[in-house]
């Protein structure tokens, strides 16, 4: 295979890897700061020991995001570098706050790590958690920013000779995919960290360790879930709204949307012919207007529209539907959920209600490896849309073979470790015993 080729398939198995890091990185604090608030604050032990148990998960993962992201930016320098040498100097200001953001975050969570029980005020410790929150949703604002970019680039002139001139850094952070690309970004990671640890609680319930602590810990992250779930929906809405005005190829090859109309239907499922002609697909009349203008009668522009050879590849449209299924179903199970609570039903003593909760974990890791992968595919042919193409921005050197099996080494060795350590760092440990431990009577 060429070097772009192999580029492109480093980068994507790097990316696909750190996400999954990144995320807990995210999302967990949000839900280590919820239990321990509400545990000062209700006096309940229990919501305080999820906090302490979660954060010692949470450190493992934040050990391996940071290498997994060191090697991003080292990717950006060997695989790409025709791109940073184009636009080095308009992103250079996002990574660097990027950096900064985790250590800021690093910092804090040192001190909220060493300084538990060392406050006459319980609640002294927990505001040492709000920094840390800050410090790493700012990280994926920062990072995101670059790739919002990367789609709607900005802040910069183009030169007689075809490059960059005139740099505005915070204009480039600003771009117009900036405010729905930071939106989807933090609520996709907040509801799939609360069902990540929804899904831990109930597998331990369907064991049957029926545990207070367990029962407390699915209520409180399927609440948060539930909610997340509905706010990442409202963001994948204006998201939508932002591609039919900015991106409409990238919004259409989501749809299969050949001809530019009104009234324009959704489609679900389904495949192409050797004419392009959709069959066995579900059309919901309208949607695809009301998704991308907000109105049944919004005109949305067709692929037939634009240059064939700038149109993304077809099969994002199945990333996009299980995207989209994959939340829906997320939405359900938190609905049912509550609404079983709310009529004192006992979720927790129901396995099928248990079950759909556990699987809920790692569907939505899946939801954000194919809301990431449809970003980045249907951007293509684009590194930079409309300047510059992948195959002008790849490295021309042959050594990216080796750098491939080297790196797909690393993760899978740091994938097994870390693995590994969490499982052995939980396994056996009841949290009953562990609050006895303490001299917690409850």
């Amino acid at each position: 295979m060429d070097p772009a080729t192999l580029s492109r398939i480093l980068t994507a198995e790097t990316l696909a890897f750190h996400i999954i890091w990144a995320t807990i990185g995210v999302g967990v604090p949000i839900f280590i700061s919820l239990a321990e608030g509400w545990g000062i604050y209700k006096k309940d032990n229990h919501y305080i020991l999820m906090a302490r148990r979660w954060t010692r998960g949470f450190v493992i993962t934040v050990a391996v995001g940071v290498v997994t992201g060191t090697c991003i930016g080292l990717m950006l320098s060997l695989l790409w570098p025709r791109f940073m040498q184009l636009v080095g100097n308009l992103i250079s200001l996002p990574l660097f706050l990027e950096t900064f953001a985790f250590f800021f975050e690093a910092i804090f969570l040192g001190i909220y790590l060493y300084t538990w029980d060392r406050f006459k005020k319980p609640i002294i410790h927990w505001l040492t958690s709000i920094p840390i929150i800050i410090g790493s949703s700012l990280s994926a604002v920062f990072i995101t920013t670059v790739n919002a970019f990367m789609n709607t680039p900005a802040g910069f002139e183009v030169g007689k000779d075809g490059g960059f001139t005139n740099f505005q850094p915070l204009e480039a952070m600003l771009n117009p995919a900036t405010p729905t690309k930071v939106a989807h970004v933090l609520s996709s990671a907040y509801v799939t960290c609360a069902f990540l640890l929804a899904g831990i609680a109930a597998w331990h319930l369907l064991k049957g360790k029926r545990s207070l602590y367990f029962k407390k810990a699915l209520k409180l992250t399927m609440i948060g879930g539930f909610i997340l779930a509905l706010l990442t929906a409202l963001a994948g809405d204006l998201s939508g709204k932002f591609l039919a005005e900015h991106q409409p190829e990238k919004l259409a090859a989501a749809e299969w949307h050949f001809e530019t109309q009104k009234k324009a239907p959704l489609i679900l499922g389904g495949w192409l012919d050797e004419n392009n002609e959709v069959k066995g697909a579900i059309e919901i009349p309208y949607a695809l207007s009301i998704l991308g203008k907000g109105t049944p009668n919004g005109e949305i522009k067709g692929l037939n529209e634009f240059p064939k050879d700038e149109l993304p590849p077809l099969y994002v449209h199945y990333l996009f539907d299980g995207m989209v299924a994959i939340g829906s179903y997320l939405i359900l199970i938190g609905a049912i959920f509550l609404f079983l609570w709310w009529r004192k039903k006992n979720p927790w003593e129901k396995p099928w209600v248990l079950r759909g909760i556990v699987w809920a974990a790692p569907l939505s890791f899946i939801a954000i490896e194919l809301g990431w992968m449809y970003a980045e595919i249907a951007r293509q042919p684009w590194i930079i849309r409309g300047f510059m193409k992948v195959t002008k921005a790849a490295t021309t050197a042959e050594h990216v073979g080796v750098l491939l099996v080297i790196f797909t080494l690393l993760y899978a060795s740091l994938a097994v470790i870390a693995v590994s350590v969490l499982i052995r760092m939980f396994k056996g440990k009841n949290p009953e015993k562990e609050l006895e431990e303490r001299g917690i009577i409850l």
